[in-house]
């Protein structure tokens, strides 16, 4: 009896101190909290997607939602944040010019076209002589918009010119005599549209899209498939190195989030790789 007993208590020790091992193995796994700033449209909801899978990489994603292209970088800068998911290289190398800034590009997700819209006309190249074009403020997003209006016969440009840091300035021909209008806020774009004001009205995807508006369906052209602009995770330089933003990137680039960004905004937001 005294034998069975002492059998019995090792089972129950031996077993508690497995039990006590995988616990103490468990709760010694380390997670980080990775705080990413977004635009609402369509990144945040991008990684609200992604945040579960996440999750079990270790990885708690905090994300914080921007109305606008001015504060992301300021508060990445800052150590506000630890990344952001917002904008495309070129807008990132005009802000760090800008601002002495040194962040990093830490890798490419999608491609939001940029389109026009228009209430006037059904085609780019029915616009009529001394049209009205408004676009947004936006400095970096000038030469993508140029691109549709050249590839469009409608304007052509200076020699030698780089597309993505070109200017209005750097037309060399404009038969049309179309008028480009460029202070207006990008946010602001869509009601303008709606509203019905100039003849017709360039727009970026993610405020289109989050306007209700579909770039592929709705819109008189849109930039083409290869375009430079594709929207990215930026963060500090150096900090594209660690463990956390490397999962974040993996994740994002992985064949199935591309395929879900694909399906899910129908082609008004396209996934950085050519998946189907």
């Amino acid at each position: 009896m005294k034998k069975k007993l002492l059998s019995l208590f090792a089972v129950v020790f031996t077993a508690f101190l497995l039990v006590g091992c995988s616990s103490s193995s468990n709760s010694s796994k380390k997670t980080t909290t990775l705080k990413i700033g977004a635009s609402a449209v369509p990144h945040a909801q991008i990684l609200r997607h992604v945040a579960q899978e996440l999750k079990k990489e270790g990885v708690n994603l905090k994300i914080t939602t921007f109305q606008d292209y001015t504060m992301p970088n300021k508060a990445l800068a800052n150590g506000e944040l630890d990344a952001n998911y917002f904008q495309h290289v070129p807008f990132l190398k005009l802000w760090n010019k800008q601002n002495h800034g040194t962040l990093v590009n830490a890798g490419g997700v999608h491609l939001e076209p940029i389109a026009v819209f228009s209430k006037k006309v059904k085609k780019l190249q029915d616009l009529k002589k001394g049209a009205t074009i408004i676009v947004s403020s936006n400095v970096p997003d000038y030469g993508r918009i140029l691109q549709i209006f050249k590839d469009a016969g409608l304007i052509t440009l200076k020699k030698g010119i780089d597309i993505t840091s070109a200017n209005f300035s750097d037309i060399a021909s404009n038969p049309r005599h179309l008028k480009f209008k460029h202070s207006y806020e990008p946010k602001l774009l869509p009601t303008i549209y709606k509203n019905g004001e100039g003849d017709a009205v360039v727009i970026n995807a993610n405020y289109a899209v989050g306007a209700g508006l579909n770039p592929i369906k709705q819109s008189i052209a849109i930039e083409k498939r290869d375009s430079p602009y594709v929207n990215i995770i930026a963060t500090r330089k150096g900090d594209q190195k660690k463990p956390a933003i490397k999962k974040l990137v993996k994740v994002l680039q992985s064949t199935k989030t591309q395929k879900w960004i694909l399906h899910h905004y129908k082609g008004a937001v396209l996934p950085e790789k050519n998946v189907k």
